[in-house]
């Protein structure tokens, strides 16, 4: 997917534009901020031949810009995603 512009719908659902030009909706789980930048996670909001029903995808948020930037690094994916999870994890804990 291509960087851009970010603009919620109803519902917390977002559409991108693909490399082939097709829009993908997205529900917008969380935004998370990992060592100064901030990152936002998505889950696709219908059935897509690309993207797993319950696979997490993850961009950079470019506030300034207000646009999404696709993240190339696959280590600082992970990095993220076991972030957010940590993150959850101690915000369901501290919920008990």
């Amino acid at each position: 997917m291509d960087s851009t512009d970010m603009e919620p719908l109803e519902d917390g659902i977002i559409e991108l534009i693909d490399d082939v030009g097709n829009i993908v909706k997205f529900k917008l789980l969380d935004v998370t901020e990992y060592k100064g930048e901030k990152y936002t996670l998505l889950m696709a909001a219908e059935p897509n031949s690309d993207i797993a029903e319950d696979e997490v995808v993850i961009f950079r948020l470019n506030e300034a810009e207000q646009t999404l930037e696709p993240i190339e690094d696959d280590d600082l994916l992970e990095e993220v995603f076991e972030f957010y999870q940590n993150e959850a994890d101690e915000d369901a804990d501290s919920e008990n």
